[in-house]
């Protein structure tokens, strides 16, 4: 291989594949080779420390970042230091990226990986904001790379995983800003609508009309997001019983924590454990 390599997403997917998905680890002490391609890429620092060359440009990626690289970006990633680094990485056909900025021009145009700037987009997440990212990604694992996961996918991250907090328009009030900040605790979310109104620090029918304005659901709606997300990560890595973890998330009722699982995942927790749990 050679410095500036193009790679193209025909080495890494048959033509009937819509993307490439992988959860690795970067070796210690080998540097990575500059190289653009002729594909879409996000990737998520999962664990450890990344150094990134980008475009002319050297930054530290540290765990919870997420960066969208677009095409002509010249870029290479290496572990920084010593510590365990991994990582997870999608590549995606430019078609697909193409087809969802010209749908959805309003909301993602300028954005993600269409942002005209220097350097592609980077977003930090932290807490229940990075759980939530990394049980969306792995949703992906071990199944058919269709045109139909990735773009759910895609959409997913774009929308609720990363506006309800992280993209949050500036426009909102200060203390709703600061408000979602708060309730990535887990201590905050686990006591649902009220812990989020206490941390607003307004009153309830205000905060609640806010809230609906500018994320478009309830308190209630919002740190119930927050709180399956939290039990999912949960799931995954813990022994814990199912119900253990509905208590721990603040759900008193398992028949209503077993509904919204399902309505966030598709699943119940219990399947959701089985092919999500790491070894």
């Amino acid at each position: 291989m050679n410095e500036n390599l193009t790679l193209l997403i025909d080495e890494y997917i048959s033509p009937q594949m819509a993307y490439h998905y992988v959860r690795s680890e970067l070796e210690h002490n080998a540097r990575g080779l500059l190289h653009n391609h002729d594909f879409y890429e996000m990737t998520l620092i999962e664990r450890g420390q990344v150094l990134h060359e980008i475009n002319g440009h050297e930054e530290i990626l540290t765990t919870g970042d997420v960066v969208f690289i677009r095409p002509n970006d010249l870029h290479a990633m290496s572990a920084y230091d010593a510590v365990r680094t991994s990582i997870i990485s999608l590549k995606f056909r430019c078609s697909t990226a193409d087809h969802l900025v010209e749908r959805y021009a309003k909301d993602l145009r300028d954005r993600f990986f269409w942002t005209k700037a220097e350097y592609p987009t980077r977003i930090y997440l932290q807490g229940a904001q990075f759980e939530r990212a990394v049980n969306t990604c792995m949703t992906l694992e071990n199944i058919q790379c269709t045109d139909l996961r990735i773009e759910h996918f895609l959409m997913t991250m774009m929308t609720f995983v990363l506006d309800d907090v992280a993209r949050i328009s500036q426009a909102a009030p200060s203390w709703l800003i600061r408000a979602c900040d708060a309730s990535q605790n887990p201590q905050v979310f686990i006591r649902g609508a009220a812990g989020f109104i206490e941390v607003a620090g307004r009153g309830h029918e205000h905060v609640s009309r806010q809230t609906r304005k500018y994320l478009g659901i309830t308190p209630t709606q919002y740190t119930n997001r927050l709180r399956i997300q939290h039990s999912a990560m949960l799931l995954s890595k813990s022994t814990i019983s199912v119900l253990q973890i509905a208590q721990q998330c603040g759900f008193e009722n398992a028949s209503y924590f077993h509904r919204l699982f399902k309505q966030q995942y598709g699943c119940t927790p219990a399947q959701y454990r089985r092919r999500h749990t790491i070894n």
